[in-house]
C-alpha cells in the first residue's frame, strides 16, 4: 500500500510541476525556417501559391496518401479552402484557407485543426529574390495555445521545425529538378 501512495504522490507532483511551469510559458508560438532555391522568385511564388502543390512537398500533406481531400474555390486565390480527413491520428482532420496573397511575395493560410485536437494556426510563406536565379523561401507557423496546453510551446520549435525543414528541402528538390 505504501508503494501505491508513493507512486500517486509522484504522479500528482509531476502534474503540479507541469501546471506551474505552464504559467511561465508563453501562450503564443512561432516557428520559422528558410531555404534558398535556385530558381527565379516569380517561378517559386507561382508554385507555392497553389495549395494543391503541397501534395508534392509538404510532409504533413504527404503523410497519408489515402486521406480524403476536398477543395472549395479557385486554388491560388484568396478564399480557396483545402480540407483533409485522415483515419491516421497523426494527420487527423482539418482545413487550410488562403487568407492573403501578396503577388510575388507572400501567401498566408489559416489552418483549422479539427481532429485529433482542435486548434487554429497561421502559416506564412514568403519568397524573396536574392538574385535573378535565386530565391529565399521562408515558411512559418504561428498560433496560440490555451493554458495548460501552452506547456507544449516550450518544445514546439523542436517538434515542428524539422518538419518545415524537410518540407522545404523537398520543395527545393521539386523546383530545381
Amino acid at each position: 500500500m505504501k508503494i501505491i501512495k508513493k507512486i500517486l504522490y509522484v504522479i500528482v507532483g509531476i502534474i503540479v510541476l507541469v501546471l506551474v511551469a505552464a504559467v511561465f510559458v508563453s501562450k503564443e508560438y512561432n516557428v520559422r525556417r528558410e531555404i534558398t532555391i535556385n530558381k527565379p522568385s516569380q517561378e517559386v511564388f507561382d508554385y507555392v501559391k497553389f495549395v494543391k502543390n503541397q501534395q508534392y512537398y509538404n510532409k504533413w500533406v504527404m503523410a497519408d496518401p489515402n486521406m480524403k481531400k476536398d477543395y472549395t474555390g479557385t486554388d491560388g486565390t484568396v478564399g480557396f479552402v483545402y480540407a483533409w480527413d485522415s483515419q491516421d491520428d497523426n494527420v487527423g482532420k482539418g482545413e487550410e484557407k488562403i487568407k492573403l496573397l501578396d503577388e510575388g511575395k507572400q501567401v498566408n493560410l489559416e489552418v483549422r485543426f479539427i481532429r485529433p485536437f482542435e486548434g487554429l494556426a497561421e502559416t506564412e510563406m514568403t519568397t524573396e529574390a536574392l538574385s535573378p536565379s535565386q530565391t529565399k523561401v521562408s515558411w512559418g507557423m504561428s498560433g496560440q495555445s490555451k493554458y495548460p496546453m501552452n506547456i507544449t510551446n516550450a518544445f514546439i520549435d523542436g517538434m515542428l521545425g524539422p518538419d518545415l525543414e524537410e518540407s522545404l528541402q523537398t520543395l527545393k528538390g521539386v523546383l530545381e529538378k
